[in-house]
């Protein structure tokens, strides 16, 4: 039908936007630090309608470097769910050759084939605790 984006994409799109929203709460945190430079020699000219601007550009930036830096957060939860989204998805399809293979195994009733099964089993599964 159309173009499937891919878990794998999705993740790195993830991260690349929440890069980006840390940088732009670097980049706002910056002009705060500007305005409140710009306040203070307001305040020192006695410009006190210039300083009450400034102060409000300073909170606002303050307040949206913060918001950039939540949302970063929460893209990086996102992030860490889908990388065990796909994670798990890449183990479920590995367990289900391991049991495929295991039924083949117990039909044959050899215990070399079924004792290399079993290895292969629990390595799995110590693969996924990992």
């Amino acid at each position: 039908m159309g173009n499937k984006v891919s878990l794998e994409e999705e993740l790195i799109n993830l991260r690349i936007t929440s890069k980006q929203m840390q940088r732009s709460s670097k980049k706002c945190e910056k002009n705060e630090k500007s305005a409140i430079e710009k306040l203070k020699k307001a305040i020192q000219q006695g410009n006190s309608e210039g300083a009450r601007i400034y102060g409000q550009d300073a909170i606002r930036e303050k307040n949206q470097a913060l918001k950039h830096l939540r949302m970063a957060s929460r893209l990086d939860a996102c992030c860490s769910r889908i990388e065990t989204a796909v994670r798990m998805d890449q183990v479920t399809g590995s367990m289900q050759g391991v049991v495929k293979g295991m039924g083949k195994t117990l039909k044959s009733m050899d215990i070399e084939k079924i004792s290399k099964t079993m290895d292969k089993f629990e390595q799995q599964f110590e693969d996924l605790d990992v």
